[in-house]
């Protein structure tokens, strides 16, 4: 896979060089923009202001503007040789248990390779250092256009980097909280059931996989062969429940009965963790 940063890892005193490549695909549908009478693509044009011509991508850069109107060229290479200890380096600045992170902070992960015989080893024992430490660790670095916050986590073998929002870009949600409302014990416990009936062991399988491309390319054949669209299914209309203990209840066994399970069964019940066997120290 193509890299799509490159540069090196500083853990303490050790130096660790890696790149960086995409972890995760978008799978969304694209569509291309047309003109609607006659179905014909429509294309960008870039124009230069000052000649008043149009431009290929290949003489496009980037600029600075400055407060009196001035563009100050900015090459690549001008941003590699950045004066920052994070232009080319990812800075591990401590290590923080998963549960201390806000998910909301939390971006897309690319995966950390290393580079060349002589950072395996040093890679190696990263993975097992944040493996063993059950933490994950916060890093800096300059990419994008900005210079932000990291997280390193491990997955299987893999070290795994995730771009992280700063804390003021999330927004305070305390506008959004709804205003208190007495639940009951019995409610609490009926919600509980529910959870206990819909919880699931894995996120992989046929209904968390994404049909909308399905559904896309049903439209466009039936339009290809002029027949009729497929029907959409009706949504349903969503209203609170009048009788919240009620509907609770409802919902646990329309849930147990998707799983096959007979009505009015006692929720299914985890496999008990097994703890770990401490070992006693041996006497004197």
């Amino acid at each position: 896979m193509p890299s799509v940063w490159a540069g090196a890892i500083s853990f303490g005193l050790v130096t660790l060089p890696i790149s960086m490549v995409t972890a995760t695909e978008d799978r969304s549908v694209r569509f291309r923009r047309i003109h609607l009478a006659d179905n014909g693509l429509v294309r960008n044009h870039y124009l230069c202001d000052l000649e008043d011509r149009e431009v290929s991508y290949s003489e496009i850069g980037r600029g600075y503007e400055m407060a009196d109107g001035r563009m100050i060229p900015v090459t690549d290479a001008d941003l590699r040789g950045l004066p920052l200890p994070t232009a080319r380096a990812i800075e591990i600045r401590g290590f923080v248990p998963m549960a201390a992170v806000d998910p909301l902070r939390i971006g897309p992960g690319y995966y950390l390779r290393p580079e060349g015989d002589l950072a395996i080893r040093a890679y190696v024992l990263l993975q097992r250092a944040l493996a063993r430490s059950s933490r994950v660790a916060v890093a800096k670095l300059a990419w994008h256009g900005r210079e932000r916050l990291a997280l390193l986590r491990v997955r299987g073998d893999v070290i795994v980097l995730h771009a992280m929002l700063l804390p003021d870009e999330v927004r305070d949600p305390s506008t959004l909280a709804p205003a208190p409302a007495a639940v009951s014990e019995e409610e609490l416990e009926a919600a509980d059931r529910l959870v206990e009936a819909l919880s699931v062991d894995t996120l992989e399988g046929e209904e968390y996989r994404d049909h909308f491309r399905e559904a896309v390319e049903a439209v466009v054949e039936a339009k290809r062969e002029h027949h009729a669209l497929p029907e959409a299914p009706l949504p349903q209309q969503p209203a609170p429940p009048l009788d919240l203990m009620a509907t609770l209840n409802a919902s646990v066994e329309q849930a147990k009965a998707s799983r096959g399970e007979p009505a009015g069964a006692k929720p299914r019940k985890k496999a008990a963790e097994k703890k770990p066997m401490t070992r006693r120290p041996d006497s004197t």
